[in-house]
């Protein structure tokens, strides 16, 4: 009856150590999930304020068709890779941050070729998207490391004992990070500051 009562005893103290690490592992899950939404909701940001810089450049003699097309382009491929849970496939977040690349890409060639036009500095528009564009990237790399943050904490606590025994059976899969490229150790440059002005802070 003891060695009953000692078995019955140890099963129901494993028991509640797996629920309290499984309530760990979903409360973890949940804020990668949750920023994950917030990287998604800034490179939002980013997309929609496309449209108007695009009106704006566009009005100026002779711009460069090619240059707002890339622009638009790129725009309209990031629609395709979108996803409304934190990727757990590496390959997945590889696509979706070369989708994004693309677009940070074409915005710098875009700014590249606006400084052959300084009448669009004295435009009210264009200075408006000025500030808000170089807030955006800004908190995109924010962001971006804040997801890293919570995906480290997350797969840490996947790895570690006891979770390491039973996470992967109750479905909880490490997640990828943002890789940083060459260069990339700070935010994307868009510089509309022809008149040296100080980028605006996040």
């Amino acid at each position: 009856m003891k060695a009953l009562l000692v078995l019955v005893g140890i099963l129901v103290l494993l028991a509640v150590a797996v629920m309290s690490g499984y309530n760990g592992l979903v409360s973890t899950q949940e804020a990668v999930s949750t920023q994950w939404a917030q990287v998604q909701n800034v490179y939002q940001r980013r997309a929609d304020l496309i449209p108007n810089l695009v009106k704006t450049v566009e009005g100026a003699a002779n711009f460069e068709k090619s240059t707002l097309t890339e622009i638009t382009e790129a725009r309209a491929s990031i629609g395709k890779v979108q996803f409304n849970n934190a990727p757990t496939d590496p390959a997945q977040l590889e696509q979706f941050d070369k989708a994004q690349g693309a677009l940070g890409g074409a915005l710098g060639r875009l700014m590249v070729v606006v400084e052959r036009y300084p009448d669009l500095e004295a435009n009210a528009n264009f200075q408006a998207l000025q500030s808000q564009l170089e807030g955006t990237e800004n908190r995109i790399s924010v962001e971006r490391g804040r997801f890293n943050e919570v995906v480290q904490t997350y797969n840490t606590k996947i790895k570690s004992i006891p979770a390491v025994f039973y996470a992967g059976l109750l479905g909880f899969k490490e997640r990828p990070y943002f890789q940083a490229k060459a260069g990339a150790e700070e935010p994307p440059k868009v510089d509309f500051n022809f008149g040296g002005a100080k980028p605006a802070q996040p």
